[in-house]
């Protein structure tokens, strides 16, 4: 038996923009909102990694299509909604995943630059896809949401403040939207994953190696032994709540951070003190 056997089609007909979805956690979102029925729209900036995706999909049988969407660009947010409101006439399902981790550095040395590129993507980002929505899902008085936050969201770790302000503000825009948008019968939820090695996460984790100099396989060992249920996440781990969330079986659920970590909360370990000049 394959997994399209046991997929339930519980979102046949409903409208998806899966946001930073040509790759990593957005990719395995979309391809499984896909399975469940949906009409899964690819939203990336990267134009050839995105339109690439929405093919692979396709030949998969899987009703997937791309839109060029910049989240940091407040007009081109507009853009991207005003093209779905016009050629679908409706978004259903909205889901917040595109952001940018940051450099691994201390605050006493963080750039004014990179904090307000990581809190202007992230952060501002995921308002500006979330207020478009917004103005969809009042007219249409129905819909769902689901913002990708962090366990950094809820518990920071070191090195990484930009990132962990970003994702706990994305937390706090889910509880106030889930407030606004309740009368309007729209659910607004959010997601934390835990570890998972996307190429996000590799990334970061070449910074931190370096900075603690191990080598990968060891950081790899350290995050997968500090995980209760001892292993490092997958991608379809994090979609699968994702799905859950914009389903009717979640129709009673709104405000609410869903933590999928493998029961890891969160990494709190205090780095070595640096030689200050």
């Amino acid at each position: 038996m394959n997994e399209s056997d046991i997929t339930p089609r519980d979102l046949t007909g409903k409208v998806a923009l899966v946001t930073g979805a040509a790759q990593g956690l957005g990719l395995s979102i979309a391809e499984l909102l896909a399975k469940r029925g949906a009409h899964v729209i690819i939203g990336d900036r990267q134009e050839e990694k995105g339109s690439a995706a929405a093919r692979d999909l396709q030949q998969q049988d899987l009703n997937v299509s791309y839109l060029s969407l910049d989240i940091a660009d407040s007009a081109a947010v507009d853009r991207c909604f005003q093209n779905i409101a016009e050629s679908k006439k409706r978004l259903d399902i909205l889901v917040n995943n595109a952001g940018v981790g940051q450099t691994v550095t201390p605050v006493s040395e963080l750039s004014d630059q990179e904090w307000q590129r990581v809190i202007g993507i992230t952060l501002t980002g995921t308002f500006f896809c979330c207020r478009a929505a917004a103005r969809m899902m009042e007219k249409q008085e129905s819909g769902s949401i689901v913002n990708i936050s962090s366990i950094n969201g809820q518990n920071p770790a070191a090195l990484v403040a930009a990132y962990n302000v970003a994702k706990a503000g994305v937390l706090s825009l889910t509880r106030s939207l889930a407030l606004e948008l309740a009368a309007y019968g729209v659910r607004v939820n959010a997601v934390c994953p835990g570890p998972v090695y996307t190429e996000f996460n590799q990334t970061v984790m070449a910074q931190r190696c370096q900075s603690l100099n191990l080598t990968e396989q060891q950081m790899v060992d350290r995050v997968r032994s500090a995980i209760p249920l001892g292993r490092w996440g997958e991608a379809v781990d994090i979609a699968q709540a994702v799905a859950f969330l914009c389903s009717p079986q979640a129709g009673w659920i709104t405000g609410e951070t869903l933590r999928v970590s493998g029961g890891l909360e969160g990494v709190s370990a205090a780095p070595a003190k640096r030689s200050v000049k």
